[in-house]
């Protein structure tokens, strides 16, 4: 089992940046493509971006394509999601969450393991 760890919300003005960051232990971190998600209130949890991994492949919904940048360094066991350009509608609770396909997936239920989300919140 892999646990997963959060951090770097907090509260941005629209056209700011923040990097969140995911910290996994348990297991071997490399064994685990990993995933953004985020959910807003009201409404249901949505696929933000992915990264296989290695590293090489990533995916990325079409409402952040171009501002938001997937990463990981398996040495430190950590994913980040680098976030440019934010707006209002970027508000959210972001997820990280890890699965053991070979691919980058997108479906929040293919994911194993989640962390306990990190707030985002973009002032207009």
């Amino acid at each position: 089992q892999v646990q997963l760890v959060e951090s770097g919300g907090g509260l941005v003005q629209a056209g700011g940046s923040l990097r969140l960051s995911c910290t996994a232990s348990g297991h071997t971190f490399s064994r685990y493509a990993m995933g953004w998600f985020r959910q807003a209130p009201g409404k249901e949890r949505e696929f933000v971006a992915a990264i296989s991994r290695s590293g090489s492949n990533r995916d990325y919904a079409d409402t952040v394509k171009g501002r938001f940048t997937i990463s990981r360094d398996n040495a430190k066991n950590t994913v980040y999601l680098q976030m440019n350009s934010l707006k209002p509608e970027d508000t959210a609770v972001y997820y990280c969450a890890a699965n053991q396909a070979p691919s980058v997936l997108i479906t929040p239920r293919r994911y194993n393991y989640w962390g306990q989300g990190t707030q985002v919140t973009v002032s207009a």
